[in-house]
């Protein structure tokens, strides 16, 4: 990349004029956000509870995965492609979102499942013998053993997320695609520079602000606390 098309990315995003009205920076940025933000939270209100029961069942996530992960062969633009031919195309962003949250599905719904079934048995099978119920095991012992890899697979899939939905774009739809196809209309490169940028800053934000959740929230900080039923001690006493 050159250094004119350099400078000339810094002069569009310093204009202040660039960021104001409906077709400004933070408007864009708030249909960005919203649209990533829906299509999120409705994947891991589907995928994040299949995952994690299955995973604590034993039974039936490998198909559930496997099944999951066909969307991954699927490219996005042609699912939405095909909502845009169905009576769905003048649902405003209902197509965008529905593709987005079968992009969304497959990394939750893995990571949730893998991450429940690697929990150490040996552990598990020690806290079913102090008498845990399967209510108890789930929340205190196997959900805080498999949080760091759930919240891998949700920090992938906010990531993908953000990334793709600037295809919302092509369909006519709003957000931070729309700034980077106006620049490929009018031939300004700059412009298209400018748009791809802050699409990668909101997605780094984005995982910056999980990967700090992450520490913040992780219940094995509150289990490991507990005292006797915190994970930590299950391991002390599966030793002893």
């Amino acid at each position: 990349m050159d250094t004119g098309v350099l400078g000339g990315t810094w002069d569009w995003l310093s204009d202040g004029a660039n960021w104001s009205g409906e077709s400004g920076v933070w408007h864009r940025l708030a249909e960005h956000a919203y649209v990533s933000g829906l299509a999120l939270a409705i994947a891991c209100a589907v995928a994040l509870p299949v995952g994690l029961w299955l995973g604590h069942l034993g039974r039936g996530g490998a198909l559930a995965v496997n099944i999951s992960n066909v969307g991954r062969a699927v490219p996005v633009f042609a699912v939405l492609a095909l909502f845009m031919v169905s009576p769905l195309r003048n649902a405003g962003y209902v197509p965008t979102v529905v593709a987005l949250v079968l992009f969304a599905v497959p990394p939750l719904l893995t990571n949730a499942y893998v991450g429940l079934r690697e929990v150490d048995r040996s552990v598990v099978e020690a806290a079913r013998g102090m008498g845990m119920s399967g209510g108890q095991l789930f929340w205190r012992v196997e959900l805080p053993l498999a949080w760091p890899l759930v919240m891998t697979g949700l920090r992938s899939a906010s990531v993908q997320v953000i990334a793709t939905a600037t295809i919302a774009a092509m369909v006519g739809q709003g957000g931070l695609g729309r700034i980077i196809t106006a620049g490929f209309n009018t031939y300004n490169t700059p412009q298209v520079v400018a748009g791809a940028l802050l699409v990668a800053l909101l997605a780094l934000l984005v995982e910056g602000a999980l990967v700090a959740a992450d520490r913040l929230l992780s219940p094995a900080r509150a289990t490991g606390a507990a005292g006797p039923a915190g994970p930590d001690n299950v391991g002390k006493r599966s030793r002893t």
